[in-house]
This record gives structure tokens, C-alpha cells and sequence, in this order.
């Protein structure tokens, strides 16, 4: 593999002059690679380790394993609902795991053998910043498992990744363009019992309020 080219990064300083630091949570199955990964953070002037704290203090949260597994998956999705944004940092990966990890939510990911200091604070930084950064290869091969997942799993099915059904997605675009129900099933050939069951199933299956809040959630994920 040859050299990455250097990354030139932003320092965010406050108001009196001071660098912001990044809160960093690390997390690893055993002491010597907790030790070793904090070690190494410890001392960039980019991070500030959170030493015993807790990670729901954490801006980012460093996960280091030997691979991904259940408890793995777990432990990812604990943190990003604790308001941590994961970075995961793991020895080996298959493409399953890369598909398990994404929808967990990890917001970078890096291989343990590529993980210098200069590469980890770079992941930190663009998950602190709401970016995403995975190496392309691995992007590549995620992309590749997403379009297998659709054609294969969801559009037999009538699904889209947003877990809305085609006929979901007609009704909610009339909804939004200000149909009532008797309206949407003239419109498609429906019976408005069929369209009041549709918006009810959306609403409860994906724990929306109502059906502003359904049009809400198809326009935030760009199904209407």
C-alpha cells in the first residue's frame, strides 16, 4: 500500500485564545491496547482522554477490537445512543461485519495495522465534525453490499432502506402535496380504509406521532 498523503488539519480554538479539545472516550476488550491507544492520544494537543469517565461525556468514542462481533455491535450502538460518535478500530473486518458496524452506527472506522496516531486523530476530528471516514477500499466493498442488500433483499420486497414500501412512499407524496384520505384513494385507486391502515402502519412501525411527522421522515431521507 503505498503513502497516504498528509492531512492538513483545522485547529478550533475558543474564545480566549485556547485550542478546543476534543473529548475522547477509549474503549478496548483488554488493558494493554486501552493503555497503549490512550497513551498515544494522550499526547496530541488535538484530544483531551476522559480518563474513568464516562462515555456519554464523550464527543468520540474509540472503540478497539480484535474483530467485530456481537458484543462488539452492542457496545457501538450503546455509545452512539449515549451521544458519542464511535470510531471503530479493528484488526479484521469482512464485508457482513462492515454492513453490522455501518448500521450501528459508527461514524469512522480504521484498521488496527493503519492506525498511527496522525490517521486516528484525523478520524477523530471528521467524527467530531459530523463526517464520516472509512478507507476506500472498505467504502468500496460497503457500497458494493448496500446495492447486493437492495436488489437481493428489500426491492423483492417492496422496501427501501428507509423501511417504507412503494405504496407507503405513493401515499405519503400525496399527503404532502395536501390530499386528504377520501383524495388519496380516488387517486389511487384505493379504499380509504386501505390509505387511513398504510398511514397507520407507517406511523406505528417507524414511531412517528402523525402523519406530519411521517411527511417529515420521507423528506428527511429523500423518499418525497
Amino acid at each position: 500500500m503505498g503513502a497516504q498523503p498528509a492531512t492538513r488539519l483545522r485547529l478550533k480554538y475558543g474564545p480566549g485564545g485556547n485550542m478546543e479539545r476534543i473529548a475522547v472516550y477509549v474503549q478496548a476488550d483488554d488493558p494493554i491496547s486501552q493503555a497503549g491507544v490512550a497513551s498515544q492520544l494522550r499526547r496530541r494537543p488535538e484530544v483531551r482522554i476522559l480518563d474513568g469517565a464516562e462515555p456519554d461525556s464523550a464527543a468520540v468514542a474509540v472503540v478497539v477490537r480484535d474483530r467485530i462481533c456481537e458484543r462488539t455491535i452492542q457496545v457501538l450502538r450503546t455509545l452512539q445512543r449515549g451521544g458519542s460518535r464511535p470510531v471503530l478500530v479493528v484488526a479484521e473486518v469482512d464485508d457482513s461485519d462492515l454492513v453490522a458496524a455501518a448500521e450501528a452506527g459508527i461514524a469512522g472506522l480504521l484498521r488496527r495495522a493503519e492506525a498511527t496516531p496522525e490517521r486516528l486523530v484525523t478520524v477523530i476530528r471528521a467524527a467530531a465534525a459530523g463526517e464520516g471516514a472509512v478507507p476506500p477500499d472498505l467504502l468500496g466493498r460497503l457500497l458494493d453490499q448496500v446495492g447486493h442488500l437492495q436488489r437481493r433483499v428489500l426491492w423483492p420486497r417492496g422496501l427501501t432502506f428507509a423501511g417504507l414500501a412503494e405504496r407507503e412512499i405513493e401515499v405519503l407524496r400525496l399527503v404532502a402535496d395536501g390530499l386528504d384520505t377520501a383524495e388519496i384513494a380516488t387517486k389511487l385507486s384505493y379504499s380509504q380504509r386501505t390509505v387511513k391502515n398504510v398511514l397507520h402502519d407507517v406511523t406505528t412501525r417507524l414511531h412517528l406521532r402523525n402523519r406530519c411527522h411521517a411527511v417529515a421522515y420521507a423528506l428527511r431521507h429523500g423518499l418525497i
